[in-house]
Formats: C-alpha cells, sequence, structure tokens
C-alpha cells in the first residue's frame, strides 16, 4: 500500500512539473502534493498547534486562492483528508480550515446547525461580505489551541458570504446564529487570524472604556 502511495505522488509531481513548464498555474506546490498523499484519503493529517513554533508562524500567514476542479484527484483528496481530520476522535471539531493542517489553501469545513441532520459542508475560497451589527455572545474554543476555550462578545450575529463549491459554482448565501460564528471563526484562519486575537481586542477595549 505504501508503495502504491508512493507511485501516485511521483506520478502527480511528475505531472505537476510538466504542466508548469506549459504556464499552467498549479493548486498545489509539490511539497503540498507530497504532504496531502502521504496517506489515503481517509486518513486525518495532524492539526497545527500554536504551542509549537513552526506551526504559530504557518497558522499566522495567508491563505491563497484555490481553482474548484473536481478532477483534481489532489484537491479530492485534500478535502476528504481534512473532514477526516475534523471528525477524528482526537479532534471532532464543528469546522476546520485548510492551514489548521498545513496546507495554505482557501478551504473549510464547516458543520452547519442550521441545516437538518446538521451536515458538514466544505466551502472553497469563502470570503464575508457583510457583517450584520448585531452581535452574539458564544463560546469558543479551536483545534489549534489546545485545552482552552473563551467567551466572545463580538462575532456578528448575520453575515453574507460569497464561495465556490467543488462543482465550480459561485455561490452567495445569509448565514445567522451560531453557525454563522463557525464560519467567522474558520475563514479568519485563511488570514492568518485565530480566535484569541478578537478575545485580545475585546479586553483592550474594555480596559480602554473603564479608563
Amino acid at each position: 500500500m505504501k508503495n502504491l502511495f508512493l507511485i501516485l505522488s511521483i506520478i502527480l509531481t511528475l505531472a505537476a512539473c510538466s504542466s508548469s513548464k506549459t504556464g499552467i498555474k498549479q493548486s498545489f506546490s509539490t511539497n503540498q502534493v507530497n504532504l496531502i498523499t502521504s496517506f489515503d484519503s481517509l486518513t486525518p493529517m495532524r492539526v497545527y498547534k500554536i504551542t509549537d513554533k513552526k506551526d504559530s508562524l504557518l497558522l499566522r500567514s495567508k491563505s491563497l486562492y484555490i481553482k474548484p476542479d473536481l478532477n483534481n484527484m489532489v484537491l479530492k483528496t485534500f478535502v476528504n483528508r481534512l473532514f477526516a481530520t475534523v471528525r477524528d476522535s482526537m479532534s471532532m471539531g464543528v469546522g476546520i480550515a485548510a492551514p489548521q493542517v498545513g496546507i495554505l489553501k482557501n478551504i473549510i469545513w464547516v458543520q452547519r446547525f442550521d441545516k437538518e441532520n446538521l451536515p458538514f459542508e466544505v466551502y472553497l475560497n469563502p470570503k464575508i461580505i457583510n457583517y450584520s451589527s448585531t452581535k452574539q455572545s458564544v463560546k469558543e474554543g479551536c483545534l489549534s489551541i489546545p485545552n482552552r476555550s473563551d467567551m466572545l462578545n463580538s462575532r456578528s450575529l448575520s453575515i453574507d458570504i460569497e464561495y465556490d463549491t467543488m462543482n465550480a459554482e459561485h455561490k452567495t448565501e445569509t448565514i445567522t446564529d451560531f453557525t454563522a460564528v463557525i464560519f467567522q471563526h474558520e475563514i479568519d484562519h485563511l488570514s492568518g487570524i485565530l480566535y484569541l486575537d478578537h478575545l485580545e481586542k475585546e479586553i483592550r477595549d474594555a480596559k480602554n472604556n473603564k479608563d
């Protein structure tokens, strides 16, 4: 089985090199391809933690556009592995972003608490285009911040988002309540922002108002 993954990795790397020579921009770097294809699509990936210096530097980096393409086997493998990671017994989160497993691409999974059966859905290149002025208070944690959760009061109650699907459809949607918090949290990751940054701002603002 390991030999099969090695062969697949070599083929994908050669294909990437060939395509780049013809001027076609690749979705993933060679290092990213190797990381993604090191195991099968059902195997969770390692979650990066802020307690590790190298991990923290990557988590603070901005992610890049990903071209939707159902024929891109590396993309499909990564999307599946990212889902396996968020549902792994060691994680069991309600959302995850690609940089949390070391891939700086604009991809997130979100559990839709606003839909029947609470499905997980994947979003490519998600962007928040409008935040409501009305806020909500909610306790947040993060797979990349071990053993901690905090109450935030600055998340918008409603947001408007736009995103791409794996089928290359571009969509817009209004999200509310707790699901809106998950989207805000995960989309922040794509800009290298952690929920702790919002908490620190809330603390600073409260202190300034008191003074």
